[in-house]
């Protein structure tokens, strides 16, 4: 499994009226390969609920990671959760999802059962019942393949619509149906947990009655893209820097017109420009033979960091710049969707024309984008490394 890649990707809708999301999503990424997700939801709404969630999801995760049984797990939670002062129970209920070696582990307490699609179809499973602590536990293991996509949720997606758009809410058999009927091999998990949040929320009519979570989990294989923004600082140095850019293999994204011009000399070839403004706001692309997309810098930059942060959020489903052709929204599709391991090269020459008095961008600023783009993207998933020059 080591040329595979655990893509995952989650959205939580808040109960109408509430600040804190019930529901809590916690991944772990071991260095060794293994993977664990877990979806706890708390017991109820609001702060209560929050807290018994994070102290699930945390609990077990980091439990899981470090390879302890599914007995110590539930026994530990069942013995450190606080109690409900009102109804005098202690009660989360959680979905893990976990992947070791080339064999996928499921194990579920009271969450609605995880939904598995294989070539776009759903796939039943066995499960194993166990009693833990006083709780009814539900295992299952299989041989994992590359494709899977292995999507959890919090009740609240079953209980979609019920006294609303529909009688007796939105069953399991309706979101797999829902599911097979909407699948793309190419959406990635995010996108995948988008499109069922997205349904919840229609059939809540935007006031969802509980707290509402979707987590995808989708295994696939790995895809580098490299993106490189702002020119050396010794002019000496571009050869080499490009030799190295272009050696990584993968996808490959220029930012900034000095770096394009520094692209297309080495590539032996010229920077063709686009004066189409797709979007008022954006700079137009540009195009250079043999890279794979090429944009403006800074300012191009600065939406693509906007779209990161709302992106790596749990509560957006970031669709509105699928499928758009602006500079910003081309990056965000290859490195948010397409890529699983990013490197980025950034040039730390000031460039003359941020010199202008009447758009004055200092070197500082576009340190700090990539810095925020770096956090970004690492809270996606993503592997990513920053290379300065």
């Amino acid at each position: 499994m080591e040329k595979l890649f655990m893509e995952n990707g989650y959205i939580s809708l808040n109960k109408y009226g509430e600040q804190l999301c019930g529901d809590r999503v916690e991944v772990k990424n071991n260095p060794s390969g293994d993977f664990t997700m877990v979806l706890a939801d708390g017991l109820g709404s609001g702060v209560k609920a929050n807290i018994l969630s994070t102290l699930t999801s945390k609990i077990i995760a980091t439990m899981m990671d470090s390879d302890m049984t599914v007995e110590d797990c539930v026994t530990t939670i069942a013995q450190t959760l606080p109690v409900c002062s009102v109804r005098q129970v202690a009660y989360a209920t959680f979905t893990v999802i976990k992947v070791h070696g080339d064999e996928v582990s499921l194990i579920q307490y009271d969450n609605p059962d995880v939904i598995m699609l294989r070539d776009g179809k759903s796939v039943d499973y066995e499960r194993t019942e166990k009693t833990i602590a006083g709780k009814k536990i539900y295992e299952s293991r299989f041989p994992a393949r590359l494709g899977d996509v292995f999507v959890a949720m919090s009740d609240g997606v079953i209980h979609a619509g019920v006294g609303q758009s529909l009688n007796f809410g939105w069953e399991r058999p309706n979101v797999v149906e829902y599911l097979e009927a909407h699948y793309n091999a190419a959406m990635s998990a995010k996108a995948v947990a988008g499109l069922v949040s997205d349904a919840c929320r229609d059939l809540y009519m935007g006031k969802p009655g509980d707290d509402t979570t979707v987590a995808a989990l989708r295994i696939r294989e790995r895809q580098l893209v490299n993106l490189m923004i702002g020119p050396p600082v010794n002019p000496e140095d571009d050869e080499k820097i490009m030799r190295l850019f272009f050696g990584q293999g993968g996808k490959t994204i220029v930012c900034g017109g000095t770096t394009s011009t520094i692209v297309a000399k080495y590539l032996n070839t010229s920077v063709r420009t686009c004066l189409d403004y797709l979007d008022p706001d954006i700079p137009p692309i540009g195009f250079i033979e043999g890279v794979d997309l090429c944009t403006e810098g800074v300012l191009t930059m600065k939406h693509v960091v906007e779209l990161a942060r709302r992106y790596s959020s749990g509560t957006d489903t970031y669709s509105e710049w699928i499928g758009k052709k602006d500079g910003a929204s081309l990056i965000a599709q290859m490195l948010f969707e397409s890529a699983t391991d990013v490197n980025l090269f950034v040039g730390r020459a000031m460039n003359p024309a941020h010199q202008n008095p009447d758009m004055p961008i200092d070197l500082s600023i576009k340190l700090r984008l990539i810095e925020d783009l770096a956090k970004y993207l690492e809270l996606m998933g993503k592997t990513v490394k920053v290379s300065y020059y």
